[in-house]
């Protein structure tokens, strides 16, 4: 067979529709595995200050995954977690990364202190290449977002990203749509005012469907039987727009299609990089939701 039409060993070949791999675009990096300092009610991967199900990376492996990655003509780069920032070499990373292409950093921006801001956009003006902090917020005021991501987080998050802002680097908010007025036009108006007012100019805003897994499944509900994609439901051309088309998912456990399935059965590619060059089964039901909403993880 050739790369175009293999499919891993792990994969179902009777579920799901078949999506081709185009080439290794975007590099993802599970730095803290699933070890973050609060525990998020909606967490698709259900991370916490206890769960090491996806222990924290090794620096030396992630400095040869950042080699690897650009031989193999990555274009960006995105770190994840649990959160990122725990990770105790997240800063020697980060300065490497920035050596072969743009990062971007999904944190919740409460570790992020005068001295982290300041180091990030020394790290960025050195660099050639962008530096994007994206900071989850889930909600216009503590009586929203506090609920979802813990007591008092509010304003700890917007104390971080005021940090960033203050040392010239304007943040990403990412924001779950788990209040369904943030799904419509006055909904995120709302959201666009806020970060206007709290300095936050020009606003930046990536909204983010609920993955009904991890313990969003436990909040909200999890997915109905029907909600699965099955042969012939990928539009045409889908395999450009769907991220895990040119992307992969690295952990210290292995290797994975994209960010969302890290924990999901079945869904591990194997235990390195090159494992993972080959097309997928969209067989979760997690890969409904991307190809409904059109939602990629990117930037």
């Amino acid at each position: 067979m050739s790369v175009a039409t293999q499919i891993p060993p792990s994969q179902p070949q009777n579920q799901g529709p078949l999506l081709d791999f185009l080439g290794l675009d975007v590099l993802w990096l599970q730095l803290t595995g699933t070890l973050c300092n609060i525990a998020c009610r909606h967490c698709f991967i259900t991370c916490g200050p206890k769960n090491d199900s996806h222990p924290m990376m090794d620096t030396d492996e992630v400095m040869a995954l950042l080699e690897e990655g650009a031989q193999r003509g990555v274009k960006e780069y995105y770190f994840t977690g649990g959160e990122p920032f725990m990770h105790p070499d997240v800063f020697p990373i980060i300065e490497k990364t920035l050596q072969y292409g743009p990062l971007t950093i999904l944190t919740n921006g409460i570790l992020i202190t005068d001295e982290y801001a300041e180091r990030l956009a020394e790290l960025f003006r050195k660099s050639p290449y962008s530096l994007d902090l994206r900071v989850s917020l889930d909600g216009v005021s503590p009586e929203e977002n506090d609920p979802i991501r813990g007591k008092n987080t509010f304003q700890k998050i917007i104390d971080g990203a005021t940090r960033l802002v203050n040392h010239g680097l304007n943040p990403i908010f990412a924001v779950t749509t788990v209040h369904t007025d943030y799904n419509e036009p006055e909904g995120r108006m709302r959201f666009m005012d806020l970060l206007k007012e709290r300095g936050f100019d020009p606003p930046r805003l990536k909204l983010i469907p609920p993955f009904k897994i991890g313990r969003e499944e436990r909040r909200g509900g999890g997915y109905e039987e029907d909600e699965m994609l099955q042969e012939g439901d990928l539009l045409e051309g889908e395999e450009f727009m769907l991220q895990c088309g040119s992307c992969r998912m690295v952990t210290a456990k292995g290797v994975y299609p994209c960010p969302i399935l890290i924990e999901e059965e079945g869904a591990r590619m194997g235990d390195k990089l090159e494992d993972g060059m080959t097309p997928i089964r969209l067989n979760h039901p997690a890969c409904y939701t991307c190809h409904v909403e059109g939602f990629s993880c990117r930037t």
